[in-house]
């Protein structure tokens, strides 16, 4: 090709270029105490220092969160060293100054873009929102400006059990229903983001009138609305944290916000299922200190024999009658005496505990009802029922430990019952369903734990061996209250009934809820009306009360 039709990049051609790509060049001479700057240098905020600035300039322009990173740019280094610095200035974007040293101690150069020009989309792909990344860059730009602001964070309860139960794929199409409801809930300016797998954040401008809606109800209100995906109807819950604060310079970094609004979603976990939102405080910081001191205590705890089956009463709610017991853990802590299971499942869950704690239980299990049976044998017919954690019921060996537990403890056939989750069944029905059938074959009763808890799916049921259904307390609680709870467990008391299983109610509390769930034909009950969980000791005496009396004793109210 010849010179005269090679294209010639002189200096108008150059400024040109960099003005169409929001981009400028600049140089930066430390002897001289310059910084010289061409192409779009007003688009990024850079206006009062082109052409060229002193670095006080720079220095006065930067926000005040950004001035050490500033600083460490303009420090002079070997030649070769590269540059890489994130720059925010008063009322413009998040800019990257990309460059390199020329001459030491003489001269460094490079180019400047808006973030977003450096790095790749700024959209999560499943939902649309903001991904992490971008969420917290905006947030940090938005937080500068004044004003009062809102971040809440959501975590969707249970998405482990909807990946194992619908497979990833339709579980996706949950997680893109709940970013499309989120969207459309919050106004424009609302910056929303998938900051997770199973978290939202939104980031809002408090309204100041006295009845404006708050953040975390607008969130609630349109995300925990149920929805059916694939044939399954899902009933999403969410955990949420929730941190308000001041903007302006002194506003703390967004990610920092999100650490703390993060910390308030354990503190709304720990609470229960159905617990209200909870605000971030100081406390929580110091919860964090002591939740790893107690991951370092749980380790061992089985073997030194602190992790203790407690026994919860199961009655006949047509007379009354004792009909076994649910064994529910205890943990006996060293220092703090007895921790429910809220206080550790969590932890042991993200240790890779729960095979050895369903191991553990359910030898206590047998063994304290064989101890029973064997000294009274009046009551043969008592149950316990062991919880299988996920995962649990494709553990090796676990047929040949229940046959061996029936045998060794002379146990009746089924009166050590497994209760087994819908996501375990649902991750491979097929498979789930011979092993249960094995399981039964072994001598164990088998029942279907919290059945109705968001993916139930009724045509498994007739395939596999189950004896008994489990309702969930939470609907057994709200069925007075809640025209659709109320729905659901007739629902599940006349499926029971068509299908010959029986039915077990979690969360009676009182003699009235005893007697509403009577009236719709549920067989047993369970639940702080009759009692507690109970020490094996508490249990006993229970057992021996209640045969005296010919039946359990039930709250009037509670």
């Amino acid at each position: 090709m010849a010179s005269a039709d090679r294209l010639v990049w002189d200096a108008t051609t150059v400024l040109e270029a960099l003005g169409a790509a929001d981009a400028a060049l600049w140089v930066w001479e430390p002897e001289r105490d310059r910084l010289r700057l061409s192409g779009a240098s007003r688009a990024l905020g850079l206006g009062p220092l082109a052409p060229e600035a002193a670095s006080a300039a720079l220095r006065a322009l930067v926000l005040p969160q950004d001035r050490a990173a500033a600083e460490d740019m303009l420090r002079v280094r070997e030649p070769g060293s590269e540059i890489a610095a994130r720059l925010r200035m008063r009322g413009a974007e998040p800019c990257l100054w990309r460059g390199i040293w020329l001459e030491e101690g003489l001269r460094a150069a490079g180019v400047i873009a808006r973030e977003m020009r450096f790095t790749a989309s700024e959209r999560d792909a499943l939902t649309g929102l903001l991904d992490r990344r971008s969420f917290v860059a905006r947030a940090r730009e938005r937080l500068t400006q004044s004003g009062s602001y809102e971040l809440v964070v959501a975590d969707l309860n249970r998405l482990r059990r909807l990946n194992e139960a619908l497979g990833h794929e339709r579980a996706d199409l949950v997680l893109a229903a709940l970013g499309s409801r989120l969207a459309a809930a919050f106004p424009e300016a609302a910056l929303m983001a998938r900051i997770g797998e199973d978290e939202f954040a939104v980031l809002t401008l408090k309204d100041g009138a006295p009845n404006a809606a708050q953040g975390v109800d607008v969130l609630r209100a349109a995300m925990e609305q149920p929805l059916r995906v694939a044939g399954f109807d899902i009933h999403p819950t969410l955990s949420i944290g929730e941190v308000t604060v001041e903007g302006g310079d002194d506003a703390p970094e967004a990610a920092e916000l999100l650490r703390r609004a993060e910390l308030a979603i354990e503190a709304s976990k720990a609470a229960g299922r159905g617990a209200p939102a909870a605000a971030y405080g100081r406390a929580l910081e110091s919860d964090g200190l002591s939740r790893l001191a107690l991951e370092a205590d749980l380790r061992g705890s089985i073997q030194r024999g602190e992790i203790m089956a407690f026994f919860q009463p199961i009655v006949r709610l047509s007379t009354g009658e004792l009909s076994g017991f649910e064994a529910l853990a205890r943990w006996r802590h060293p220092r703090r005496g007895f921790l429910a299971p809220d206080d550790f499942l969590g932890l042991m869950s993200e240790m890779g505990m729960m095979a050895e704690l369903g191991a553990h239980m359910m030898r206590a299990s047998a063994n304290q009802l064989g101890a029973w049976r064997r000294a009274h044998p009046a009551v043969d017919h008592l149950t316990c029922s062991v919880n299988l954690s996920t995962g649990e019921i494709d553990r090796p060996g676990l047929v040949d430990e229940v046959a061996d537990l029936v045998r060794q403890n002379d146990l009746r056939r089924g009166s050590l019952k497994l209760e087994i989750t819908e996501s375990d069944i649902m991750r491979d029905p097929d498979r789930a369903a011979v092993t249960l059938r094995a399981l039964r074959d072994a001598g164990a009763g088998l029942a279907l734990d919290d059945f109705g808890t968001g993916f139930s799916s009724l045509s498994y049921l007739t395939r596999l061996p189950f004896d008994t259904l489990k309702i969930d307390r939470y609907f057994v609680r709200t069925m007075a209250t809640n025209e659709g709870s109320d729905k659901i467990v007739r629902s599940v008391v006349n499926l029971g009934r068509d299908l010959d299983l029986e039915v077990v109610a979690e969360g009676v509390e009182n003699a009235v809820m005893a007697r509403r769930l009577l009236q719709i034909g549920c067989d047993y009950g369970q639940g702080f009306g009759y009692a507690p969980a109970l020490s094996p000791q508490e249990a006993e005496v229970y057992l021996n009360e209640s045969y005296v009396d010919g039946a359990a004793p039930l709250k009037l109210r509670g």
